[in-house]
């Protein structure tokens, strides 16, 4: 089938196909559709996409940025969780062969055995989406913890949020997050996404953020829960002292104190320095050290 419509992101036709379904969108799923063809250009630009790629792209929407997607790439899986939106993405999907929409949950989906069944294994994987507000580091931590060797992951998020993933130590935004996404990925900014780029227009500008997985993590964890814990306990009142953050984290009794004591020794660390002054490779031999001393 050959399309000779004009593409789903420009503005009058959303508008028709709003109009033609009754759609109303809703905020809980944080949708808001890109009307945005020169956006949507650059989204596959920064996604590096061609035919040697498969891709997986999440809340499609009506089908803005899936219509480019599928141009460019071998296969598109588009994972909806709205199912009164299937219908529309079968009409606005129909010229697309190589498009297959899921009525699923990203975060309850079995994506390996979605791509055993979707694509042939002969081409890269690929994320390429704009993501849900509300959910937005969910999702990209669950896309993280997958067993798959993704070859990038070009996501649009709240501009805020984007700044956290790229935020370097003794910065406002560097925390938990940004230890937990650089560790083991490669994070770019490509580009902000003016509000006005959407229907509805959301309160707040977007980033398309750029993920490659890298060759080696900054620091060897071993043991990931243990340092997870440690992490999010050191940020848990940003303007507390590391020390008071780790006592309130393992205990004021005398032997945590002093485990604690230890442990900040043999790192070189000091009591009243901040976790947002922390590396990632400093927080990995903290964890170590307050591992031997038997805090977990």
């Amino acid at each position: 089938m050959t399309n000779t419509l004009p593409p789903v992101a420009a503005p009058a036709r959303t508008r028709a196909i709003m109009q033609e379904f009754g759609i109303r969108t809703k905020k809980h799923l944080g949708q808001n559709f890109l009307t945005n063809i020169e956006v949507l250009k650059r989204i596959v630009a920064a996604g590096e996409l061609s035919q040697d790629d498969d891709v997986l792209e999440i809340g499609p929407g009506i089908g803005s940025l899936t219509e480019f997607l599928a141009a460019s790439a071998h296969q598109v899986l588009a994972l909806e969780i709205d199912e009164s939106l299937l219908p529309v993405l079968a009409e606005t999907m129909a010229p697309y062969p190589n498009v297959t929409v899921e009525n699923q949950d990203v975060l309850k989906a079995d994506l390996p055995a979605l791509f055993a069944e979707h694509f042939d294994g002969k081409h890269n994987i690929k994320v390429v989406a704009n993501l849900p507000y509300y959910i937005t580091t969910p999702i990209l931590m669950h896309l993280l913890a997958l067993d798959v060797d993704f070859t990038n992951i070009t996501v649009m998020m709240q501009k805020e949020v984007a700044s956290r993933l790229t935020a370097e130590p003794r910065s406002k935004d560097y925390g938990s997050l940004s230890i937990a996404v650089q560790n083991t990925m490669d994070v770019e900014v490509a580009f902000v996404v003016n509000r006005n780029s959407f229907i509805p227009a959301p309160n707040v500008d977007s980033a398309i953020v750029v993920l490659k997985k890298r060759a080696d993590p900054v620091a060897a964890i071993s043991d990931q829960k243990a340092f997870d814990k440690l992490v999010k306990g050191s940020f848990a009142s940003r303007r507390k002292t590391l020390w008071n953050n780790l006592i309130r984290l393992y205990g004021k009794a005398p032997a945590a104190k002093g485990s604690i004591t230890a442990a900040l020794e043999a790192s070189d660390i000091k009591p009243s320095q901040r976790a947002e002054e922390l590396s990632i490779t400093q927080f990995a031999e903290l964890q170590k050290n307050l591992q031997s001393q038997g805090l977990l």
